[in-house]
């Protein structure tokens, strides 16, 4: 597919508004439940040419901010054991294409993550586009992917007495994020 129509797209420069957008993650803890936690959105601009397929989107995420309701857990997710935020405070994507697969919508692109650089696909939903009370052309979306995060370089881990370890290996990330036209 070369084109698609998406009701209510408009050509032009988007920038994510942090404060109605947030990106979340979850990992397996212990191999029998989850553990989910935030980031802080830094910045994300989106140049949305007339095809909504020829976007191209660069993001980038505050590190430092992880909160995963637990400030121990925090300071070790900060440390070299894991992100070592202290050399690396962002996570960011470029996005190298968009397609449409059996009626879903994904953005590919390159995350970095620790300093390596993976391949990844968010398929991403539109939630819908509108005119917020001031003017201003909104639009929003979430997105999720899963990555491995041996691949990234966080490769800490404990085993346990009963067998497995302490952190998966597969991490879902989501996205929720509201973004807003430039004014010409």
């Amino acid at each position: 597919m070369t084109t698609i129509d998406i009701p209510g797209y408009r050509a032009g420069t988007w920038t994510l508004d942090p404060s109605h957008s947030e990106v979340t993650f979850s990992v397996r803890h212990m191999m029998i439940s989850k553990v989910r936690g935030t980031f802080g959105v830094k910045s994300a601009t989106m140049i949305a040419p007339e095809n909504p397929l020829d976007a191209k989107v660069e993001a980038s995420v505050d590190v430092t901010s992880i909160d995963t309701n637990d400030e121990g857990r925090d300071g070790h997710l900060r440390s070299a054991d894991f992100f070592d935020t202290e050399n690396f405070p962002t996570m960011e994507f470029v996005s190298t294409g968009a397609r449409v697969e059996g009626g879903d919508f994904f953005v590919d692109g390159d995350l970095t993550i620790r300093g390596t650089t993976k391949p990844v696909s968010f398929e991403f939903e539109f939630g819908g586009f509108g005119q917020d009370p001031y003017g201003n052309y909104k639009a929003g979306a979430s997105a999720s992917t899963t990555i491995n995060r041996e691949e990234f370089g966080l490769t800490w881990n404990a085993a346990l007495e009963t067998g497995g370890v302490l952190v998966g290996k597969d991490v879902t990330i989501t996205l929720d994020l509201q973004g807003s036209l430039a004014q010409a």
